[in-house]
């Protein structure tokens, strides 16, 4: 049961730092400016599935947002085109920052899950030594 739990646990820990690792590319990328003939930077979000039984979590795959993005006034941009437009990638700064908080809350909450089932294993071999 101890190993049942630490293991799904560590499912946990991976999706969660792969959910934080395309968070960060988001907001690292939320300012790159593009030229209007090319694509913006498309958004990563991560697709996460339950396992079979009690195997936890994993990523399933990635989905990207639209390379459309948004297009941009800026005459003065050294990417701007004839009309002083230039392509920006369609990320909302405050939705990233909530899935930021909550990818890294949840990391947390699986290492402690880790920690605890570490403690509780080691207890039980003390108590098998007495």
């Amino acid at each position: 049961m101890t190993f049942d739990a630490i293991g799904i646990a560590a499912t946990g820990l991976t999706t969660h730092r792969k959910w934080l690792d395309a968070v960060s590319d988001n907001l690292a990328n939320a300012n790159n400016a593009s030229s209007t003939d090319g694509a913006a930077f498309q958004a990563r979000y991560v697709v996460a599935q339950e396992g079979q039984g009690v195997s936890g979590v994993y990523v399933s795959g990635v989905e990207f947002g639209d390379a459309e993005g948004r297009m941009v006034y800026q005459p003065d941009h050294p990417v701007a085109d004839a009309d002083g437009y230039v392509r920006y990638p369609d990320i909302d700064l405050s939705e990233q920052m909530g899935n930021l908080i909550l990818a890294q809350r949840g990391y947390e909450a699986n290492a402690a899950v880790v920690d605890r089932a570490k403690a509780t294993y080691e207890a039980a071999l003390q108590i098998g030594r007495s």
